[in-house]
């Protein structure tokens, strides 16, 4: 096969996938706007939310990471025509993930006091944990944005979740301006302050969501008139057996990552500050490849429902291929600006504190050169993951994950990531190493089940 036969799908691949990265784009472009405004706070501040996020990261993986069995059964219902079984699948999607929304934040919520027995700075869990309240309830409206969100992508409407997103966004910047530094009469809540403004984004998300569905033909019979307590056992088990696996992938990548936060927090406030950045630098070039990833699950499960598998096997390989191109870029910019981009998130103008600044800088640089090479590793084993989603293959991904993060990645995290060893830059080769371990896996796993399904079809 030749190189056009995958360049001819870059366009389709990127209309499915724009929307997808503008509007995850959008969700670390919030995060990234709130870690500037509150490191003008001071690097406490910036810990603290640092550390409270921490907690939502694995709550938010769990939930986003169930949600995405919507999209490969809705787009293979929408391959198939066939609106009663992806109705179904958004319905019981809905009513399982508005319970696991639940769930979360009382898990979310009840966990506080274990940022005592963490070995992280006083003054950073006295911050953190006011904030933690707040943005925990936001888990509701998010898990059940993402039950909209996921059946959207699989109807192959990938615009919807974007616009919904952007508005969310231009909620969360303009309340937490307002909210953390007392602007036009407000009182000055500090991080409170953005944890209000993430909160109340995330419900305005869902209402316009639901308010773009149901305006639009293809999907106003999907998104009204559910009975949402009339269940089908045999949905609900399907969605759950493709969820929970997925819930667990995300889980074991988001939760290395997580603890990554918690072990640069035993280095004291500046490492952990640093990391904070570090993670919002390369969490915006990895929703990209996310993007990427959920145009995988689409076009995947298309295909699967046409069952075309060598059509699909194509059809991955161009968006594998795709995604290799971005991360080559994000790789070089992270290079070029590793000592310019973490200035962005620090005040050098306040002499106060210009010494902790100096030094967050000076570590932050360091940790984006590790970031820089694991752009490929990272990309590769998100879009496999999607395209294996799409295939409704999720239960051999969840034990690679679990090896690649658990078994390989962590124990170099903790064995380099000592004070003595080569501190935060050590926590992040580990999450290299986890990475690539299971960018070749998912690789070669991907590789073996569309070879077995092109050759059980002919």
């Amino acid at each position: 096969m030749q190189l056009k036969d995958y360049t001819k799908e870059f366009k389709y691949n990127w209309q499915l996938a724009a929307p997808v990265m503008l509007g995850m784009l959008g969700h670390s472009f919030v995060s990234f706007v709130d870690n500037v405004m509150v490191g003008q706070l001071g690097t406490a501040e910036l810990a603290a939310v640092s550390l409270g996020n921490s907690f939502m990261f694995i709550a938010m993986s769990l939930g986003i990471g169930f949600s995405t069995a919507i999209t490969p059964l809705t787009a293979e219902a929408d391959a198939e025509q066939n609106f009663k079984s992806g109705k179904s699948a958004f319905k019981h999607g809905l009513f399982l993930c508005t319970v696991l929304g639940v769930l979360l934040f009382l898990l979310v919520f009840f966990a506080k006091p274990l940022m005592y027995y963490m070995k992280q700075p006083d003054e950073v869990v006295a911050l953190a944990i006011p904030y933690l309240d707040l943005v925990a309830f936001s888990l509701i409206p998010l898990i059940v944005f993402q039950a909209f969100k996921q059946f959207s992508d699989g109807m192959s409407m990938t615009r919807y979740p974007m616009y919904a997103t952007l508005l969310g966004n231009i909620a969360n910047v303009v309340l937490n301006y307002v909210l953390i530094f007392g602007k036009f009469g407000f009182p000055e809540l500090g991080i409170v302050g953005a944890a209000y403004g993430t909160l109340a984004s995330r419900f305005i998300m869902v209402w316009f969501i639901w308010y773009l569905l149901k305006g639009k033909e293809k999907s106003k019979a999907f998104v009204t008139h559910i009975k949402i307590f009339v269940l089908d056992t045999l949905m609900l088990k399907k969605i759950i057996n493709l969820g929970m696996p997925s819930a667990m992938q995300m889980f074991f990548e988001v939760a290395i990552f997580t603890a990554a936060i918690w072990l640069s927090g035993t280095l004291g406030k500046n490492p952990q500050a640093a990391n904070q950045i570090a993670l919002n630098l390369s969490s915006m070039t990895f929703m990209v490849a996310m993007g990427l990833s959920v145009a995988a699950m689409i076009r995947v499960g298309n295909q699967k429902g046409l069952q075309k598998y060598f059509e699909l096997r194509r059809i991955a390989f161009s968006i594998f291929l795709f995604g290799i191109l971005f991360a080559i870029s994000f790789a070089i910019l992270f290079f070029s600006f590793k000592n310019q981009l973490p200035k962005l998130y620090v005040d050098f103008k306040d002499f106060k504190n210009l010494v902790d600044n100096t030094e967050v800088v000076s570590i932050a640089s360091k940790l984006l050169i590790a970031a820089a090479i694991f752009q490929i590793s990272d990309s590769v084993q998100v879009i496999m993951l999607g395209a294996l989603r799409g295939l409704q293959d999720v239960k051999i991904p969840t034990l690679i994950t679990f090896i690649s993060y658990w078994l390989v990645g962590f124990p170099v995290s903790w064995f380099l990531g000592k004070e003595d060893a080569y501190g935060s830059f050590g926590i992040w080769l580990g999450l290299l190493a986890g990475l690539t371990t299971a960018a070749i896996l998912l690789y070669i796993r991907f590789n073996y089940l569309t070879k077995k399904l092109i050759l059980s079809n002919n």
